[in-house]
């Protein structure tokens, strides 16, 4: 049975202007199945909806490289601090401005059992109530011989960075059911999400059920598999940037101003230097109301992670009349601006759909270019200097 809109809803922790008089989830075809509309008119700029994952779960690389995150909302753990002497690989590295990160670590927990780390006390008693009872290793946290532990190591043995999944999402849906007791609500919930392995009209075999996955036979996991594989929102968040954020919101003297500029920008330098594009604590999650949106590769939407947790925020682009389908871009900027063919290719790849937005029409002559092709294109040209690094940096 699908999940009813006040189960969608109840999911929904905030929305600007009110989400059931905003917004509206409506059937629009067999091939894209549902989409998200405004019902009212939305402005440029404005937050249409803030929402918390059913699910979430911090990337396995990504947390074997110590980015220390919150078990549950994956908010990053470290000082500002120590996040830039970490990513610089320099330990005297000092920030100016201290008292503006937002990290508190006197409200730190552990799991009395595990010892897993979560931001809050509120973080770890929610994560016991849907979860972590069932998947708490307890004083075997650390033993390599642990069922749990030898899934991570096999995960870990052929997704490598950079991630886009991780089997503890999966595994926490499982013990999420497991561990109701209202089993049927949570059913209910994921059975909102679509869990095809392949999209039938297209004959499209998702790229996670390849030959690396054959020994996951049974039925009821490949759906799971692909159910993730194609809704899964990542999640990034950091203290560094948060601090970042903070320092543009300074009023400072102009001479100030351009020193304290200086010195981030050079801090992005030295972060490209020593640990390239791998900036934030990354994960994934399943959002209702966000998995609704629809893909355009000119999106009128963007999601984003402002507050360093998994609480996601969807912003509009532009102004979004009344009726008209909220959508956002599951590509990336650098993607968005590939050949139609290259875009497709990757949605195809990722998401079981052929894209038919307005960009992808109005280039359906152009001539089909592969992403090989574009690769050497864009190595030849190279890019601005910390452009893209910039970009990571501050709007997680």
């Amino acid at each position: 049975m699908a999940a009813s809109m006040c189960d969608v809803f109840s999911f929904c922790v905030g929305v600007a202007g009110g989400a059931r008089g905003s917004v509206e989830v409506r059937f629009v075809s067999s091939a894209k199945g549902k989409g998200l509309f405004a019902t009212q008119l939305i402005r440029k700029g404005e937050t249409i909806f803030i929402e918390r994952p059913l699910v979430a779960s911090q990337f396995l690389w990504n947390a074997l490289y110590r980015y220390r995150a919150c078990d549950h909302c994956l908010r990053a753990l470290e000082k500002a601090e120590e996040n830039a002497q970490r990513l610089t690989g320099k330990p005297g590295q000092v920030l100016p401005h201290p008292e503006l990160c937002s990290v508190r670590k006197d409200l730190h927990q552990n799991c009395p059992r595990c010892q897993v780390t979560y931001c809050s006390a509120e973080c770890r008693l929610a994560a016991a109530e849907q979860y972590h009872q069932i998947l708490c290793p307890g004083p075997s946290q650390d033993d390599p011989r642990h069922p749990l532990n030898k899934l991570q190591e096999a995960w870990r043995s052929v997704h490598y960075p950079p991630e886009t999944a991780s089997i503890m999402l999966m595994a926490r849906m499982v013990a999420t059911v497991k561990q109701a007791k209202d089993k049927d609500h949570w059913v209910r919930l994921f059975s909102h999400f679509c869990s095809k392995t392949a999209n039938e009209e297209e004959e499209i075999v998702h790229k996670l059920l390849g030959d690396k996955f054959k020994w996951f036979t049974p039925d009821g996991f490949r759906s799971l598999f692909a159910l993730v594989g194609t809704n899964g929102q990542g999640i990034g968040t950091s203290s560094l940037s948060q601090w970042v954020h903070a320092c543009d919101a300074l009023e400072l003297k102009p001479q100030e101003r351009e020193q304290l500029d200086t010195f981030i920008d050079q801090l992005y330098k030295d972060i490209e230097a020593a640990t390239g594009e791998f900036l934030n604590c990354e994960g994934s999650g399943l959002f209702v109301l966000q998995s609704c949106c629809n893909h355009s590769c000119v999106p009128n939407a963007e999601t984003s992670f402002p507050e360093n947790n998994f609480l996601l925020h969807v912003t509009a682009l532009e102004d979004i009349e009344p009726g008209e389908e909220i959508c956002i871009s599951y590509l990336d900027c650098c993607q968005r601006e590939r050949s139609r063919h290259s875009r497709h290719k990757i949605l195809r790849e990722n998401y079981l759909f052929v894209c038919s937005c307005p960009k992808c029409l109005a280039e359906a002559d152009d001539p089909n270019v592969t992403s090989e092709e574009e690769e050497e294109e864009d190595e030849e040209e190279g890019e601005p200097e910390d452009a893209e690094l910039g970009d990571e940096m501050t709007d997680v």
